[in-house]
């Protein structure tokens, strides 16, 4: 580096190459700039100046010095090297990949270039170029552990685990016999630990066992190497052996699910179902009385037991399980047992057992067959459970009873707001639940999760400024949304976009669901520096793990959400695109010409007002702001699009939102959402050649549902449209024609069966379900537009039938949703047109759901408060102690709702 330099220029280069390493950039920058007084062409001064002013976010300068550097010496590898640094520095991976492979054809030895190199290939996963890399640097440096390590990883995320293992052998016998010393303990013991799983994952389970024996002195996590023996043994089929090491584990950590489930396995007592002969019952219920005993401190063995118990037996234990911890007083109780309402016959049996104890404290004050009295709280937390009871099997009325029961008995418990405002939520009184939730925040203003669940709820209810001001509550001092933002607060964001989504305001929904995905994108870039951590480290089965996690991130299910709301959000851009700039508003074109003058002037005024505070405020990010340590601090730069106004200024929003459908695809593979938008997408495009991948989304979605609402109706619109569609006149539409009249005979619900058959059919196989009868309803339309009054009357013909009850105690539970209910009501205002029947369908949903503020509830906050004197449908104001006034809690009393019960 610098050699074509005299000898002082040249030490002057080696100042800006340290300043760099040591972050020191002006001085480098100085450096820099004296080499250039003499040498204004040199190339890799002007390359480094250029690497140093990117770190100071100079980046147009940078680039500009850099291409200028490279084009002055095309033959320097530190030109191609910091051009590759200086891609990688803005994610454009395979760029600097390019940069970086032209610095090797001239320096094909340098092992700094070849080690950035391999990072990068491990960050885009080319396994067979990272193989080849590592290769590479260990020919180069056999000496280096990391050399060795780095090839032996490269070759197992390359699907090469045997090799993997020879390499790690070869490792070893570079090793003396008293290795490792006393400060490499750790690391190499995890190197062990990783090579025996190496030889586990290869099925090489004999040589696995040996090793670990053999090695078991080197290993210091003694944990890690139980659980990494005990599946081996279990494999091996040395059940008796992983019995005893279970049992062991178990000594350790009684409340570790894991080792129950592996001693169950052991003993041939393990189902992947859950479903079990009575005779393993038996034999389970007597393993875990057992184990209860032994471990008489483990929740998890009660808890386990109230899976696969049944009848009087679960009854038994459930009740011994409950007891302790409704006299503790835990508030998760339900939350712990809610997963036993998914099997049969458990949820009555819960609900009897939960009457029974509330009858007996009630009249006695004490459980059932004890004489001992209960203290007072016991009967609050029986109601507290009882009320999230009934709210989970759908008995709002009685849901709520209870909870005022509750808050009556002891109206100071937290808790109890929390959960009322979630039942009025599921009821469908959103605003009443958010009251709620800022009560329930107002009584401890430390807590953080209240403070959250607050805030969801007013998100929920659309309440989106008095949500920001609350959830800013929790961040630090200064620019209070990237705050949010920066803590990748991805559940506010979500419900912020939601809620932006339902008002209409697509460029802060955009804005919301676009900063998810940025997160995701983040935390995709946030591994590259542990490329080479972890081999440093030797955390290689952790390194693993989180590569292995990091292929499947994007199938998670917020990544999901977001891009989800995304794609709805740029469909409905694309079907409701925004009016040209040019083009005036309904209120000014009926202005006069001088009121038009007037209010363009006040216009721009408004915007060069707001331009000029954007700018004073980007000056003040940019000069920084002193930390107490007198350190200066760089401060982020100001959103210049808060409201997301330039995010629907796109040419395309359908090709924007294939941008997100395509992550869906190649990840989410198996939502059925994913292919009703891919469907809605490509129907929108209007492209013969994109009609193909519309019967590809019909296929997919008839694959994982065939009778679902959605896939009905994607298949009868897919196939009507083709059908209306004028006849192909190209080779290649006919082609396709072809290939779409082909598909259709690989369609069972179209074989020998017009469409219109076709809806009849499947109207009359879920003839009892609504959103059932409502698709074949709107299809009825669509095939044959006069027989709309028809396809209304099967709307209106729908009968909210009774759910199947066993036990008395419940009473009737419509088998209607709310959410099914208001798509019904938009349904018929928007797509079929008819107000009146539009209205008739909202009063009699009022009657299923009273609580329910868009249906116009007797019961609901709208109705109660306007009973009071409040009028609901007034803007919510906020006062100067941040509560709500008007429709929500004023001064954290519910006064507004105190009518709310039955």
């Amino acid at each position: 580096m610098g050699s074509s330099l005299p000898p002082k220029e040249a030490n002057l280069f080696k100042v800006i190459v340290k300043s760099y390493e040591t972050k020191q950039y002006k001085k480098g920058l100085k450096a820099a700039d004296a080499i250039l007084k003499k040498f204004p062409e040199h190339g890799e001064t002007l390359s480094m100046k250029g690497l140093t002013l990117n770190c100071l976010d100079r980046k147009s300068e940078a680039y500009e010095l850099v291409r200028r550097g490279l084009k002055n010496d095309l033959k320097s590898h530190v030109c191609w090297h910091v051009y590759g640094l200086l891609y990688r520095s803005d994610r454009e991976y395979r760029e600097a990949i390019k940069c970086y492979r032209n610095a090797l054809r001239i320096d094909p030895d340098n092992i700094e270039i070849l080690r950035d190199l391999s990072l990068l290939q491990a960050q885009m996963r080319d396994l067979t170029g990272f193989v080849e890399t590592r290769q590479q640097l260990l020919a180069l440096k056999p000496n280096h552990r990391t050399n060795w390590i780095g090839f032996a990883v490269a070759h197992h995320l390359n699907s090469n685990c045997s090799k993997a293992i020879d390499i790690l052998d070869a490792y070893e016998g570079t090793l003396e016999d008293d290795y490792p010393p006393e400060n490499e303990r750790c690391e190499h013991g995890e190197m062990l630990l990783y090579k025996v799983s190496l030889l586990e994952e290869c099925g090489l389970l004999d040589r696995a066992l040996d090793e670990l024996y053999k090695k078991e002195a080197k290993i210091v996590d003694k944990l890690a190497f139980k659980e990494q023996l005990v599946s081996i043994l279990v494999k091996l089929g040395r059940v008796e052996d992983g019995e005893k090491l279970y049992r062991s584990l178990l000594l350790m950590n009684p409340d570790n699910y894991r080792y129950f489930v592996g001693l169950q396995k052991c003993l041939k007592l393990y189902s992947e179902s859950g479903q079990y002969t009575t005779e393993e019952i038996e034999q389970l219920d007597v393993l875990y009385k057992s184990l209860a005993e032994q471990y008489s401190w483990s929740y998890a063995a009660k808890r386990i037991p109230l899976d696969f118990l049944e009848g009087e037996k679960f009854c038994h234990a459930a009740d011994n399980y409950v007891r302790p911890l409704l006299t503790k007083g835990v508030p998760s109780l339900f939350s712990d047992l809610s997963p036993l309402y998914d099997h049969c016959g458990k949820a009555d049996i819960l609900e009897h057992l939960f009457v029974e104890l509330e009858t007996s404290v009630k009249t006695s004050g004490c459980f059932p067959g004890r004489d001992k009295k209960e203290p007072p709280s016991t009967l609050l937390w029986i109601l507290f459970l009882l009320s999230q009871h009934y709210e989970r099997r759908g008995q709002h009325d009685l849901a709520l009873v209870k909870i005022d029961e509750a808050m009556k008995h002891t109206p100071t418990v937290i808790d109890l707001y929390s959960i009322k405002g979630r039942i009025l939520k599921d009821c469908g009184d959103l605003v009443a639940a958010a009251a709620l939730a800022d009560e329930a925040r107002s009584m401890d203003l430390a807590d953080r999760y209240l403070n959250s669940e607050c805030v969801l709820r007013m998100l929920e209810a659309d309440q989106v400024g008095l949500a920001d001001k609350t959830a800013v509550l929790f961040t630090k001092d200064g620019d209070q949304h990237n705050n949010l933002h920066d803590m990748q607060c991805m559940w506010y964001e979500l419900a912020s976009g939601e809620s932006y989504f339902r008002q209409g305001d697509l460029g802060r929904a955009l804005k919301k669901f676009l900063a998810v995905e940025k997160h995701y994108a983040d935390m995709t870039e946030d591994q590259f520096d542990f490329h080479s951590y972890c081999l440093r480290k030797m955390t290689l089965r952790a390194y693993v793990s989180m590569l292995k996690f990091q292929d499947q991130l994007h199938s998670h299910s917020y990544f999901h959400s977001a891009a989800t709301g995304a794609i709805r959000s740029y469909i409905k851009l694309y079907d409701s695109p925004l009016k040209p700039t040019g083009e005036e508003d309904g209120d000014v074109s009926g202005m006069l010409p001088a009121q038009k003058r007037k209010h363009k002037q006040k216009l721009k005024k408004a915007e060069a007002r707001a331009k000029k505070e954007a700018e004073e405020k980007n000056d003040e990010a940019n000069s920084g702001s002193m930390s107490k340590s007198g350190k200066k601090q760089h401060a982020k730069p100001v959103d210049l699009d808060p409201h997301g106004e330039k995010l629907l200024q796109v040419e395309d929003p359908l090709l924007e939102a294939t941008k997100y459908l395509k992550l869906l695809q190649n990840n989410s593979s198996q939502s059925l959402e994913t292919h009703i938008l891919s469907f809605e997408l490509n129907m929108r495009k209007r492209k013969i050649l994109l009609a193909f991948q519309c019967v590809q989304a019909v296929k997919q979605l008839i694959k994982l549902d065939e009778n679902s609402p959605d896939s009905h109706k994607c298949l009868i619109k897919f196939f009507h449209r083709i059908s209306s569609s004028s006849a192909p006149v190209t080779d290649s539409e006919k082609l396709i024609w072809n290939v779409l009249e082909a598909e259709r005979t690989n369609i069972s619900q179209l074989l020998g069966k017009s469409l219109v058959e076709v809806n009849k059919s499947f109207l009359e196989k879920h003839k009892d379900s609504l959103m059932h009868r409502v698709a074949a309803a709107e299809m009825l339309y669509v095939l044959e537009p006069d027989k709309k009054l028809e396809a209304i009357q099967l709307i209106q013909d729908s009968t909210n039938n009774i759910a199947p009850l066993r036990n008395g105690a419940l009473g009737p539970v419509g088998v209607w949703k709310l959410e099914d209910c208001i798509s019904v009501h938009k349904l018929l205002e928007l797509v079929f047109h008819n107000p009146d029947v539009a209205l008739s369908w909202k009063v009699r949903c009022a009657g299923y759901f009273p609580y329910s503020t868009y249906f116009g509830g007797l019961k609901s906050s709208a109705v109660v408060g306007l009973a009071n004197g409040n009028e609901y449908g007034a803007p919510i104001k906020e006062d100067l102690n941040h509560h709500v006034v008007g429709g929500s809690a004023q001064n954290g009393n519910l006064h507004s709702f105190k009518d709310l019960t039955i």
